[in-house]
């Protein structure tokens, strides 16, 4: 919820600045309509790069695939007891 009301902020925060240039006439009123497409782009990529760092940082954890490895021989054990035939590809 948090996360929410800072985007919710942020987006009134930006909204009454495109207002206010619009108003105040300081830029002029055709490049201050490109603004939204702007703020949407640059929104865009900065998800982007936040998916990419996140990609890049993505933690490997060698104890969580043994037991991963562990739970997957445990499944087949527990299939092949009940009949399932799972080493066959």
């Amino acid at each position: 919820m948090k996360h929410v009301l800072k985007i919710f902020s942020l987006l009134v925060a930006i909204s009454g600045l495109w207002i206010g240039l619009l108003q105040a006439s300081i830029i002029p009123r055709s490049h201050t309509w490109l603004l939204p497409i702007y703020f949407i782009v640059s929104l865009g990529c900065y998800g982007l790069l936040m998916v990419g760092v996140g990609l890049m940082r993505f933690p490997t954890c060698p104890q969580e695939a043994l037991l991963l490895q562990q739970d997957i021989a445990e499944a087949k054990y527990f299939l092949k007891q009940r009949g399932v035939d799972v080493d066959s590809e």
